[in-house]
């Protein structure tokens, strides 16, 4: 989807500071500290316009939330919900999702969420996809052992090609829904994409995975 760009974007992000880490490499192993806590660490890969990851951290004052989004443009929308909010616990970075070992240390993250991302329909452009393994590779070094990834789709040939690559990879599904609102799961918080999408009458896909570490030490 076009997004319509706005110019002043990159300095209204600029201009809060407390919420936008604008050079988030030099928070590398001490993103606790920024928050001022010891909570866990959960980040959303591809933020968008934030619905989802303030509704998580309104709804779950004890984990610390990183929303990462590459599009200033979008950014800031996600910037007014977490001002409005008044939320304590969410911190934005516009960068780019394949760096995510620039920016977090080895087991520094409790969770990833991948929502909605991008499908790269065309054969060419499987290593773009998310949860192709050159990103799994990087989500299991930085996270934490017991660490697990959450993802949803409303796209069934990216959810299928999903659930080939993390079983080839070896991660263990611990969750698996190809029908997510008419199931018993709760607690889902929808994004912007998702209401739209389920309101057309598409079923959500969801699945939550663990690296099988066990297995690796053997």
């Amino acid at each position: 989807m076009r997004v319509k760009h706005k110019p002043w974007a990159k300095e209204k992000l600029q201009n809060h500071p407390e919420v936008c880490i604008l050079e988030p490499a030099l928070h590398r192993g001490s993103w606790q500290k920024l928050f001022g806590n010891d909570h866990p660490i959960h980040i959303e890969i591809g933020s968008g316009k934030g619905r989802f990851v303030s509704g998580m951290a309104q709804a779950h004052p004890e984990i610390n939330y990183i929303g990462i989004e590459v599009v200033e443009s979008v950014l800031i929308s996600a910037l007014d919900k977490v001002l409005e909010q008044d939320l304590s616990n969410v911190l934005l970075l516009s960068v780019d999702g394949a760096r995510l070992e620039d920016y977090f240390v080895q087991g520094e993250v409790a969770r990833i969420y991948l929502n909605f991302s991008d499908p790269w329909p065309k054969k060419r452009h499987t290593k773009r996809r998310l949860t192709n393994p050159k990103f799994l590779d990087i989500y299991k070094n930085i996270l934490e052992e017991a660490g697990d990834i959450h993802f949803k789709t409303d796209n069934r040939g990216l959810f299928e090609y999903s659930l080939q690559a993390f079983s080839e990879y070896g991660l263990r599904l611990t969750y698996v829904s190809l029908d997510l609102h008419n199931s018993d799961f709760e607690g889902n918080i929808q994004t912007e994409y998702e209401e739209k999408f389920s309101q057309k009458g598409f079923p959500i896909y969801r699945l939550e995975a663990q690296f099988n570490r066990e297995s690796e030490k053997l």
